[in-house]
């Protein structure tokens, strides 16, 4: 399948190739919209996401685990009826199995050999299991206070791990300056990761029996799932599969709320660590468009406060599901989108559980006890 990239910010095309990471401006690319599937397209006999190979970019020989095909369970959230999707089912325990699998796919099929990959703790951890999968060298980049056991799941894949000192964006600056010297395969800024992150909109489509969910709820840092959900829907209803795109509606911690900010024509409050680590994020890359994504849904963005966060965790392990604190995030917001009347009864709200609790487990001790 042909492709190109696209520049949102000037307009600017590029060929497609799994190479370039960015524009000739230092602008984030993405895939152009491609062909919306049918339920037909479907590949039934697939058990992951390259059932939806259809929709991907590129001849891609696929780099799998496994990845997608997760859980969606249906559980009362204090009087709110929703659904949970499950993502910590993915083979490294996370919803980066998605964008990982189609990237590395990708960088494999150009003979990468070597790649450099930089994360607060999953990104690292996923793209470091789909390098050992395709047998890819790689050296992934993390601030000093990431949690012991992302870093330790990360090493087992057989990566080189490097902690920076510093912020979340201060690695990522230092990998931005060594990408010149090799393939810089970042799941925030490679078109790509995207279009693995799209294939959850294509799975909550056929979960509700091809059919979309009236709201989405998820958590986001530098907002992949926010664009993936974006770039999926789009494709679909341009395909006239569904009738309408479903509100995407955002939580980040009030510690680290610059997407919440910028939709709401505000400046972002202090920085402040957060227990949900995997959000701490002040710069995204991709702000422009994560603003862009949410208002076109008819979305909405909530900052959420630590002690919420806290109780949103410590209430989804009481209904058996062991979310770490940045899913969690998710959860807590359900309430306030719904005293908002963005979560309204009667309607298919999913509420995205990015990662699993066995990924954070010291800051869970403190949260549970």
């Amino acid at each position: 399948m042909d492709y190109w990239y696209t520049d949102d910010r000037s307009g600017t095309r590029y060929p497609g190739d799994p190479l370039r990471w960015r524009g000739d401006d230092g602008a984030p690319l993405t895939v152009a919209p491609l062909a919306g599937l049918g339920p037909g397209d479907v590949d039934t006999g697939v058990r992951s996401l390259w059932r939806y190979r259809a929709a991907l970019p590129g001849d891609l020989r696929p780099v799998s685990l496994g990845e997608g095909c997760t859980p969606l369970v249906t559980q009362d959230w204090d009087g709110a009826d929703v659904r949970f999707k499950l993502e910590w089912f993915s083979p490294t325990g996370s919803f980066k199995d998605r964008g990982s699998s189609v990237m590395v796919s990708a960088l494999a099929g150009a003979g990468v050999k070597e790649l450099l990959e930089d994360s607060s703790g999953n990104g690292g951890s996923s793209v470091a299991a789909y390098s050992a999968a395709a047998g890819i060298a790689a050296t992934v980049l993390a601030p000093e206070g990431t949690s012991a056991a992302k870093v330790l799941q990360t090493r087992a894949y057989g990566a080189t791990v490097e902690l920076v000192p510093g912020t979340r964006d201060d690695t990522a600056a230092e990998a931005v300056r060594r990408s010149a010297a090799t393939t810089y395969a970042s799941h925030n800024w490679h078109p790509f990761f995207l279009q693995g992150t799209k294939t959850l909109a294509y799975e909550l489509w056929e979960d509700l029996g091809f059919r979309a969910p009236d709201a989405v709820v998820t958590v986001a840092g530098a907002g992949s799932i926010v664009l993936g959900c974006d770039l999926g829907f789009g494709e679909l209803l341009a395909a006239g599969s569904i009738a309408k795109r479903p509100r995407l509606l955002v939580a980040q911690p009030r510690n680290c709320s610059p997407i919440d900010a910028a939709v709401h024509d505000r400046p972002p409050p202090p920085f402040a660590p957060t227990v949900a680590e995997g959000t701490a994020i002040r710069q995204p890359v991709r702000l422009p468009e994560v603003v862009a994504a949410i208002r076109r849904s008819g979305g909405d963005t909530a900052a959420i406060d630590e002690d919420a966060i806290a109780a949103a965790a410590r209430r989804l392990a009481s209904l058996g599901l062991y979310a770490e604190p940045t899913s969690a995030t998710a959860a807590a917001a359900v309430d306030v989108f719904r005293d908002r009347g963005a979560i309204r009864p009667g309607e298919t709200t999913v509420v995205v559980l990015t990662g699993s609790g066995l990924k954070a487990p010291g800051k869970l001790r403190e949260l549970i006890g």
